[in-house]
C-alpha cells in the first residue's frame, strides 16, 4: 500500500488540485498544444484515455497531500503506460507531459498560498517531489515490462525462423506470424567472438560478463543490420543473416568491426553470399571456412570466400592433400621455424610484424625463412615457394584431425544433424 505520513508541523496543501475535472481538462489542451503537437497521441479515443489518466495523476497527487491509500492509482497509470507503449508513443513524451502538468499544478498552489502558508508550501513541496517519483516510476515500470515482452516476442519469433532457414525447412508461415520478411538471397556470416577478459577474472561472475558481451554483441547487430538481422548466437559465436537488400559488401567490413567494439574483443568473421533455399549448404561452408581462418591463425576481422577460395579448396580430402601435407615434415625437429612460417603467412609477409609478434630481431626471421628454404626444397622468398608453402601448411592442418564448427551454437549442430 502506498500512502504518504502526514507530518506534525503543517498539513499539505491540496485544495487548489481537486478541481479534478476542470484542471484535466486544461492540461490535456496544454498537452496537445505544447506536448504532442505532431499527433503523437493518436485519435479521439486516445485523447480521452490521456484524459482519465491526467484526472488519475490529479487524484493520485491529492492523496498523497492529504495521506490517502494511492495504490489503486499507481496501477491504473501503469496500465495506461504499457496500452501507450504499445501504440507507439515516447516515453519521452510520457515524461514531459508528467512534469508540464506538475509544474502547473505546482503554480495554482503557489498562487493560492499567502505569506503565512510558507510551512504548508515548504512541505506541499516535497510531497510533490514524492508524487512525482511514484508517476515517473509507474510508466517506466510499465514501459520497461512492455518492451522486454515485445523484445522476448521479436527473439523468439527470430531464432524460430533462423533456425528454419539454417535447417532448410520453409519459414514462410513463421516469418508471416512473427512479422518478419523473408529475403530472396543473404549474406551468411560465421562469427567465432573470444572470451572478454573479464570472463577469466576470479574476482568477477564470468558467465555474467560472457552475458553481457552477448546482448552487446546483439544490441549493435540490431542497430547495423537495420532490424532485420536474423542471428543464432552464443557468447562464443555463431551465424548471422544478412538480407542482401539490406546491407552492401562493403559495409560488411565495417559492420563486423562494430561487432568487435561491441564486444570489446576482435571478432573474426567469413561470409558467403547465397539465395535463400541454398542457406543451409553456405553456412556450412562459412563454418568451414572459418575453421580454416582459425587454422591459419589468420587476423581477426572479415575474410571472404573470394579471398581464400584456394586455401577452402585444398582442404578437400584427397591425394593432393595428403601430399601438400607433409611437405613441411622436415620442419617437425624445428617447432620454431614452422612458428616463424606460420606468423609470416598470417602477417601478410610482413618480416617486421612477425618479429614483433615472435619476439626477435628482423633478421633473425630472415635467417629462419632461410633455413625453412634449405629444409623444405621451397624458398618463402620466390612466389612459387611460397606457395606450395602456403598450402602445405593448409593441408598439414588437416591431415592428423578433424574439423571443428567454430562458433555454431548446439542449436544449429543439433539441427544440421538432424537433418
Amino acid at each position: 500500500m502506498i500512502k504518504a505520513t502526514q507530518p506534525l508541523t503543517a498539513a499539505p496543501i491540496s485544495g487548489p488540485l481537486r478541481d479534478t475535472r476542470g484542471l484535466s481538462a486544461a492540461l490535456v489542451a496544454h498537452f496537445a498544444e505544447h506536448v504532442a503537437r505532431c499527433g503523437t497521441l493518436p485519435g479521439d479515443a486516445l485523447r480521452g484515455e490521456v484524459t482519465a489518466v491526467t484526472r488519475t495523476c490529479l487524484e493520485l497527487a491529492a492523496g498523497v497531500l492529504e495521506g490517502r491509500d494511492v495504490s489503486a492509482k499507481v496501477e491504473r497509470l501503469q496500465r495506461a503506460g504499457a496500452d501507450w507503449a504499445r501504440e507507439g508513443i515516447p516515453i519521452g513524451t510520457i515524461h514531459r507531459a508528467v512534469h508540464d502538468g506538475f509544474a502547473v499544478g505546482f503554480d495554482l498552489i503557489v498562487d493560492a498560498t499567502g505569506p503565512e502558508d510558507y510551512a504548508r508550501l515548504a512541505v506541499t513541496a516535497r510531497r510533490l517531489f514524492e508524487v512525482l517519483a511514484i508517476v515517473d516510476s509507474a510508466f517506466a515500470v510499465s514501459y520497461v515490462r512492455e518492451h522486454r515482452a515485445v523484445v522476448a516476442e521479436h527473439h523468439t519469433a527470430v531464432h524460430t525462423v533462423a533456425s528454419a532457414l539454417l535447417a532448410g525447412h520453409p519459414a514462410s508461415t513463421m516469418s508471416r506470424a512473427g512479422g518478419i520478411e523473408i529475403d530472396e538471397s543473404y549474406y551468411v556470416l560465421a562469427l567465432s567472438i573470444p572470451s572478454h577478459p573479464g570472463e577469466d577474472d576470479p574476482r568477477v561472475d564470468g558467465e555474467v560478463v560472457a552475458r553481457r558481451k552477448l546482448r552487446r554483441v546483439q544490441s549493435e547487430l540490431a542497430r547495423s543490420g537495420r532490424g532485420r538481422a536474423l542471428s543464432l548466437l552464443s557468447a562464443d559465436g555463431g551465424t548471422v543473416l544478412l538480407p542482401a537488400a539490406e546491407v552492401t559488401p562493403a559495409e560488411l567490413g565495417d559492420l563486423v568491426d562494430g561487432l568487435s567494439t561491441a564486444a570489446q574483443v576482435p571478432v573474426t568473421a567469413t561470409v558467403i553470399h547465397t539465395e535463400t533455399h541454398r542457406i543451409p549448404e553456405a553456412a556450412e561452408q562459412a563454418h568451414e571456412l572459418l575453421d580454416m581462418v582459425h587454422r591459419l591463425e589468420c587476423a581477426p576481422g572479415l575474410h571472404r570466400f573470394d579471398d581464400l577460395a584456394m586455401e577452402y579448396q585444398l582442404t578437400r580430402p584427397g591425394p593432393a592433400r595428403e601430399y601438400l601435407g607433409t611437405l613441411l615434415d622436415p620442419l617437425d625437429a624445428y617447432p620454431e621455424l614452422l612458428e616463424t612460417l606460420r606468423r609470416h603467412i598470417g602477417n601478410d609477409l610482413s618480416r617486421r610484424h612477425t618479429a614483433r609478434v615472435l619476439g626477435v630481431h628482423t633478421n633473425t626471421v630472415d635467417n629462419r625463412l632461410k633455413r625453412i628454404g634449405q629444409l623444405t626444397g621451397f624458398d618463402p622468398a620466390q612466389p612459387s615457394g611460397l606457395w606450395y608453402l602456403r598450402s602445405a601448411l593448409v593441408a598439414r592442418s588437416y591431415r592428423k584431425s578433424e574439423r571443428v564448427r567454430i562458433g555454431r551454437p548446439d542449436t544449429m549442430v543439433a539441427s544440421s544433424a538432424a537433418k
